[in-house]
């Protein structure tokens, strides 16, 4: 199994994420930013940091970038997309998943574990129930979800959304930390599980959301 992490300029957490990736038994493949092939990888991650410097808004220039052709076409026939942290904000704005990253309701950078309950069984969270929880370290500024009511209750409807934070730890609507697209291939959230897949860091949660993106790379359609 192949899976592609982005690396952008100001990204932090690409090479986490290639680790994380190798811990899982699987290959990682780094993806420039500025290169629209995807060399037939199976799965994508788009990783934490601050890519371009987060100028404009978090995210807003790297959903621009040539990377994101490929990207789109990835998703578009059905292969699995994970967005960490700022992967969330540039899913946003490409409008690969549903509602805005706005700035914590603290306007503090926030950096901690966070419990989180799992909304609804899923193929992103494979072996885990509803009501079940992960913990897994979050590190963000801007990391407070945000959708209108008719919005988020659609969303609801259509089981859009799989992890809440049982505290809520940024001002999320609904305290929602995951959601996925209307398709269910791509999925992103603010918390790190790259940080948490090596027990002498504290959990091992992480690797739920990695393995459940190896599994749907698994059985999702020919690229």
């Amino acid at each position: 199994m192949r899976v592609g992490v982005v690396s952008y300029p100001g990204a932090c957490d690409d090479r986490d994420a290639m680790h994380a990736v190798a811990l899982m038994g699987a290959e990682p493949v780094r993806l420039w930013h500025a290169e629209p092939d995807l060399g037939g990888v199976d799965a994508v991650i788009i990783p934490g940091g601050f890519s371009y410097g987060d100028y404009l808004r978090p995210g807003a220039l790297a959903a621009l970038s040539p990377v994101m052709r490929g990207v789109r076409d990835h998703a578009g026939v059905g292969r699995p997309v994970l967005g960490i942290c700022n992967g969330f904000q540039v899913l946003t704005e490409a409008g690969l998943v549903p509602g805005v990253l706005r700035p914590n309701a603290s306007l503090k950078f926030r950096c901690h574990d966070v419990a989180l309950t799992i909304e609804r069984e899923s193929p992103w969270l494979p072996g885990r129930s509803e009501g079940d929880e992960l913990t897994i370290p979050m590190k963000h500024h801007d990391g407070c979800w945000f959708a209108d009511a008719a919005q988020v209750a659609e969303l609801e409807a259509r089981g859009q959304v799989l992890l809440r934070y049982r505290e809520n730890p940024n001002g999320s609507v609904g305290s929602i930390a995951c959601v996925t697209n209307a398709e269910g291939n791509v999925a992103a959230l603010m918390p790190h599980p790259e940080h948490a897949v090596e027990q002498l860091v504290g959990s091992t949660d992480g690797r739920v959301l990695l393995q459940g993106l190896l599994d749907l790379a698994g059985v999702a359609a020919p690229a």
